[in-house]
C-alpha cells in the first residue's frame, strides 16, 4: 500500500465523530464574517450599515486576483462594519449581520438532484473557474488558497493529473470522512469538474485505509467516472500535506519553494473543496457553509456539524452539549496543525475543519529541557529537514542560518515536537523563524 517515504509519525487517531452523520448547526443570531478568510488580499466590502441581505448575497468583493469574495450564510441586516478576532487570533475587519428568517437567493438551486458533467456539455473550463471565483471556494483543507488560482495554472506549466486530497490525517477529524459517505456521487462529479477545468483526464482521489468504508464506497461509485482512481494509503501523519499525498500517489517529489505541485504536473484539491466546487458549478451555491467537527476526550455528544459561516464556535460547543468542566484549551483544527483559540466567540469561518476541545491534563506542556541531540526530530521530518538547527537558529535570530537550512520548506506538521523526548518547542520557534524569514526573501526581492 502507498504512502510517502521521507519521515512521518503515527499519533493516535482518536476519531470520536466518525460515526456521527453530519447534522444542521442552528442558525445564530447574529453572523461575524472575517474578511480574511482566505490567503492573498481581503474582500472589500459592497455592503453598508442598514443593508438587508439575504443568503448567498455578495458581502464583500474579492480584491485582487489572489482574492475571492465573501457572502452572507444569512438573511437579515447588516448591523455594522468592525473588527473581529479571528481563529489567527487577530482581529481583523469583519461585517456583522443581525439574522432574521432564513430567505435564500433565488439563484441558488435548493433542490438534492445530482447534476453531472453530462448533462451539461455547455460548460467550458473557462466557465468552471469564472463561477468557482464567483462562488467565493478556497481551499478547505485548512489552507484557504483560492481555487481558481491553482485552476489557472502559470504560463509555462501543465497539468498531468489532478489529486484529491481524502486523506485527513490530523487526529480527531472526522469532517471529510462524513462527507465522502454522504455525498460521494456529488464529490465524483467535483472531481470531473476539476479534471475539465484543468484539461486533463486523470483524477486521483487519495484516501487512508483507515477509512475503509469511504474507500469502498467510492471505488465503487468511480466505476461510473472514466479516468477517476481511488487510491487506498497506509496510514502515517502528515500524508495529507501536499508535497506528501502528491509524492505518495505519483512518486514524484516537488522541489523546495517557490517551487508548486504543478511543476510536477499535479493539481491538489481538498475533497471538501471538491464538493463545494460542485455545488458552485452545479448549483449556483457560494461557499457560505461547510462541515465542520466539534469533538474531544470529554465532549458529551462529538459531532459533525454543517455550519454556516459566520457562527460563533461557542454555539457549537453547545449543541455538543456545552463545555466540559475539564477543559483546558479550544483549538481551531486539529492538535498537530491547529492552533489554540483565544475566545469562543470567534465565528466559523471557509478554513474551519474542527474544534477540538483538550482537558486540561493534555492541554498542559511539559517544562522544556536541553536537546539531547537524539535526532527523533531529523527522522519524522516528512520535508527532510533539521529542524533541531531550524529551531535553535530562529531561537538565537540567525536568520541566514535558517535560511541557508531551507527553512522555508517546513509545512508547520509539528511532526518534530511531537517526538521531542525534552519537550521543546521546536514549532513555536520553526514558524516564528519561517515568517521572519519569507518577509525578508520577500523585501529582498522587492528590491
Amino acid at each position: 500500500m502507498k504512502t510517502f517515504k521521507i519521515g512521518g509519525v503515527h499519533p493516535s487517531e482518536n476519531k470520536f465523530s466518525a460515526n456521527a452523520p453530519i447534522r444542521k448547526a442552528g442558525l445564530p443570531k447574529q453572523a461575524v464574517f472575517s474578511l480574511y478568510q482566505h490567503i492573498g488580499a481581503p474582500a472589500k466590502p459592497v455592503v453598508a450599515k442598514g443593508d438587508v441581505v439575504k443568503v448567498g448575497t455578495v458581502l464583500a468583493e474579492a480584491d485582487g486576483f489572489v482574492s475571492v469574495p465573501v457572502h452572507s450564510s444569512v438573511s437579515g441586516k447588516v448591523n455594522k462594519i468592525d473588527a473581529v478576532v479571528d481563529a489567527s487570533g487577530y482581529r481583523r475587519p469583519a461585517i456583522f449581520v443581525d439574522v432574521e428568517g432564513d430567505d435564500w437567493e433565488e439563484s441558488i438551486d435548493r433542490t438534492p438532484d445530482l447534476v453531472t458533467l453530462a448533462q451539461r456539455p455547455d460548460l467550458t473550463a473557462e466557465e468552471i473557474v469564472k463561477r468557482v471565483k464567483a462562488c467565493g471556494i478556497v481551499g478547505m483543507g485548512g489552507a484557504t488558497f483560492p481555487c481558481h488560482v491553482k485552476l489557472t495554472p502559470p504560463k509555462g506549466t501543465k497539468a498531468e493529473c489532478v489529486i484529491i486530497n481524502a486523506v485527513e490525517c490530523e487526529p480527531y477529524l472526522t469532517a471529510d470522512h462524513r462527507l465522502m459517505l454522504e455525498k460521494p456521487d456529488e464529490i465524483l462529479v467535483g472531481v470531473t469538474l476539476i479534471m475539465k477545468a484543468v484539461g486533463v483526464d486523470k483524477g486521483y482521489i487519495g484516501i487512508e485505509n483507515n477509512k475503509p468504508d469511504a474507500i469502498a464506497l467510492l471505488t465503487e461509485k468511480a466505476k461510473a467516472y472514466p479516468g477517476i482512481e481511488v487510491v487506498p494509503l497506509r496510514v502515517k501523519y502528515p500524508q495529507g500535506g501536499e508535497k506528501q499525498l502528491i509524492a505518495a500517489i505519483t512518486g514524484r517529489e516537488v522541489p523546495a519553494p517557490p517551487a508548486l505541485p504543478i511543476h510536477v504536473g499535479a493539481v491538489v484539491q481538498n475533497v471538501g473543496t471538491t464538493f463545494a466546487i460542485y455545488e458552485a458549478v452545479m448549483k449556483s451555491k457560494p461557499l457560505f457553509e461547510r462541515v465542520i467537527t466539534v469533538t474531544g476526550k470529554d465532549v458529551k455528544t462529538p459531532s459533525n456539524f454543517l455550519a454556516r459561516i459566520g457562527t460563533p464556535m461557542a454555539q457549537l460547543i453547545e449543541e455538543c452539549g456545552g463545555l466540559p468542566e475539564a477543559t483546558g484549551k479550544v483549538i481551531g483544527g486539529g492538535p498537530m496543525m491547529g492552533k489554540a483559540l483565544m475566545n469562543l466567540d470567534v465565528p466559523v469561518c471557509k478554513g474551519s475543519s474542527g474544534l477540538l476541545l483538550m482537558t486540561e491534563k493534555e492541554s498542559r506542556r511539559g517544562e522544556p529541557q536541553p536537546c539531547i541531540r537524539c535526532g527523533k526530530c531529523v527522522g519524522a521530518c516528512p520535508m527532510g529537514l533539521e529542524p533541531y538547527l531550524l529551531a535553535t537558529a530562529s531561537a538565537l535570530r540567525k536568520w541566514d542560518l535558517a535560511e541557508e537550512h531551507d527553512i522555508t520548506s517546513c509545512i508547520e506538521c509539528g511532526s518534530c515536537q511531537y517526538t521531542c523526548p525534552s519537550m521543546r518547542p521546536m514549532l513555536d520557534n520553526i514558524r516564528m523563524g519561517k515568517t521572519t524569514v519569507m518577509a525578508l526573501v520577500r523585501a529582498r526581492n522587492a528590491k
